[in-house]
């Protein structure tokens, strides 16, 4: 049997940015995203700890050492720039 289990977590993230005007997604340091072992068009769950949104998108990379947590697209609409997100990652696994 395959169990979807979180693998990976950025806890108390700070969103630097926030544009309507973009496809959509997730913009993170490529530094960060390495260490949390994130990939590339990776899909995520974002927690809002300010206003308590939750929303699923994917992850782009952003330049190392850029420090970026970037919310795009719609997701723009349910974060501003300092709000403190929790970003989670899921993988299939078998017990």
């Amino acid at each position: 049997m395959q169990f979807q289990m979180l693998y990976s977590k950025i806890h108390r993230a700070t969103v630097t940015s926030v544009e309507l005007d973009y496809n959509g997604s997730m913009g993170i340091d490529k530094d960060i995203m390495q260490q949390a072992g994130l990939i590339q068009g990776q899909q995520i769950d974002v927690l809002n700890i300010n206003n308590g949104a939750r929303f699923t998108t994917y992850v782009i990379e952003e330049p190392s050492g850029s420090g970026t947590f970037g919310i795009y697209g719609a997701a723009a609409r349910l974060a501003q720039k300092g709000d403190k997100v929790i970003i989670i990652a899921y993988a299939s696994m078998t017990s």
